[in-house]
């Protein structure tokens, strides 16, 4: 078997393995889902940082730290979640300032801290989302479809951008994403959720499944490109190694982390579950 064939093989091992123990977790709810995000957002936290970093000072270890705890605030009261969240993002961005005040190096200083904000933000502010999510009536059926509108997507546009990708969507980011490829991951997020609706969870209606899929399958490609700029800013490939064949898991959930918040403030706001 040859290099490329066993990494595909291992892709789809622990493809596997990994999915359905996420998605029982998240159906059970409660702690364990918001431990499960909780992991999953200290691990973001911790890529991000060793990308642009390198390494984990005590201050990354406190952000790391934080936004492994930034889930388990929905279980308080997931009307709350964004209370929480301010609160503790307070804390951090002063002790981030109070920390290379004291330790240094001064010149450094002010985008060291800069970085330690936004590694904290960017692993947790998502995953926050989709905590709050899963707490809302009905919140599994709004998690699987916060899910699907990611997954459909990235399906979708791999094989559309494969073997009809002609014009380059943003080489200077990601050379081998395509327009095409991006339609057919648009049509893949819409068409995911009314799969989900007529299958899964009929409480969708057909509104959600248009605004849901159309806003996730333009949110979710900007997501992924962003995680893509920061990777090739540092020469860096992959995020992490943590999953064998994938990556870190930056490189899995970078459209799901835009995607969540996304369905938080449609709920929230349009739907109305949230008071």
């Amino acid at each position: 078997m040859n290099e490329k064939n066993k990494n595909l093989v291992i892709r789809i091992v622990s493809g596997l393995i990994l999915l359905p123990v996420v998605l029982i977790l998240l159906s059970l709810g409660g702690a364990y889902s918001a431990g499960l995000l909780g992991v999953a957002a200290a691990i973001c936290a911790s890529e991000y940082y060793l990308i642009t970093q390198k390494t984990l000072s005590p201050a990354a270890w406190v952000g790391m730290l934080l936004a492994g705890v930034l889930p388990f605030l929905a279980l308080r009261d997931p009307t709350r979640t964004g209370e929480g969240a301010f609160w503790v993002t307070a804390f951090f961005l002063l002790f981030a300032f109070t920390y290379h005040l004291i330790r240094g190096p001064l010149p450094e200083a002010p985008t060291r801290v800069a970085h330690l904000v936004t590694g904290f933000l960017y692993g947790s502010v998502g995953l926050t989302a989709l905590s709050a999510v899963r707490l809302m009536p009905d919140g599994m059926a709004w998690v699987f479809s916060a899910l699907v509108i990611t997954w459909a997507n990235d399906t979708a546009a791999y094989f559309a951008g494969r073997f009809l990708g002609r014009h380059k969507l943003y080489p200077a980011v990601s050379p081998n994403k395509t327009w095409e490829g991006f339609a057919g991951g648009l049509v893949g997020s819409v068409g995911g959720l009314f799969i989900t609706r007529a299958f899964f969870y009929p409480i969708l209606t057909v509104t959600d499944c248009l605004v849901l899929g159309v806003a996730g399958g333009i949110l979710g490609p900007i997501g992924d490109l962003c995680e893509s700029m920061l990777k090739r800013a540092y020469g860096v490939k992959d995020s992490g190694r943590i999953i064998p064949g994938h990556g870190g898991i930056l490189d899995r959930i970078d459209a799901l982390l835009f995607n969540a918040p996304l369905v938080f403030v449609y709920l929230t706001f349009i739907r109305g579950l949230l008071p």
